[in-house]
């Protein structure tokens, strides 16, 4: 999944898809779907602006580096809060309407699939509906963009429909439960002894 994210965030980063040929000169334009530097300026201000309840994300502000235009050091589940909530909202004014519709239904996809309650009417629409979004995102991006982790979305409603909703089969609170035990480890040739002392 988190491939999946980093190839929609491609959407932040000058990807140079397009050579223009004119009067002998080659020209290098960015994508349609790609950010100017200036509007790539304002996406990560506004990212680095936003603030989270307590428990529910990481600071994602603290990842953010406007100056150098990227992120670093986002977490599993920051991806996740980034793709569902801050994605849609911050590139809505700043890309084309076309490139925007897609990213958008990809966010409300994954924002019902995550979804506390499931029902099975949902989980058949949403079959249908990724399979669309995913021609949709076929008519933007170029073929590179499409790996196997893109095909995986279509499977994700059968999986939600046969082993129950995503949040009790999440990784995060494990993962950070290993977090906190890992503080207290002294002796790293050996962790597992200092994690069982403490």
């Amino acid at each position: 999944m988190f491939t999946l994210r980093a190839a929609v965030m491609w959407t932040v980063n000058d990807f140079p898809a397009y050579t223009m040929v004119s009067s002998d000169k080659a020209r290098r334009d960015l994508a349609f779907f790609s950010m100017k530097p200036n509007d790539k300026k304002e996406f990560l201000k506004f990212v680095s602006s936003v603030k989270f309840p307590n428990g529910y994300a990481y600071n994602i502000a603290r990842c953010v580096n406007v100056d150098g235009g990227k992120f670093t050091g986002l977490k599993s589940h920051d991806c996740h809060v980034f793709m569902q909530r801050l994605l849609p909202v911050g590139i809505r004014h700043l890309l084309p309407e076309d490139v925007v519709k897609p990213i958008m239904l990809l966010s409300r996809f994954f924002s019902q699939l995550t979804a506390k309650t499931l029902r099975k009417i949902d989980m058949c629409q949403l079959r249908h509906d990724i399979v669309q979004v995913l021609c949709k995102f076929e008519m933007i991006f170029p073929p590179a963009f499409f790996t196997s982790m893109m095909h995986v979305m279509v499977h994700l409603p059968e999986e939600a429909l046969l082993a129950g909703p995503v949040n009790y089969r999440w990784m995060y609170p494990i993962e950070m439960l290993l977090g906190e035990l890992k503080k207290s480890v002294r002796n790293r040739a050996k962790p597992e002894g200092s994690i069982i002392e403490a």
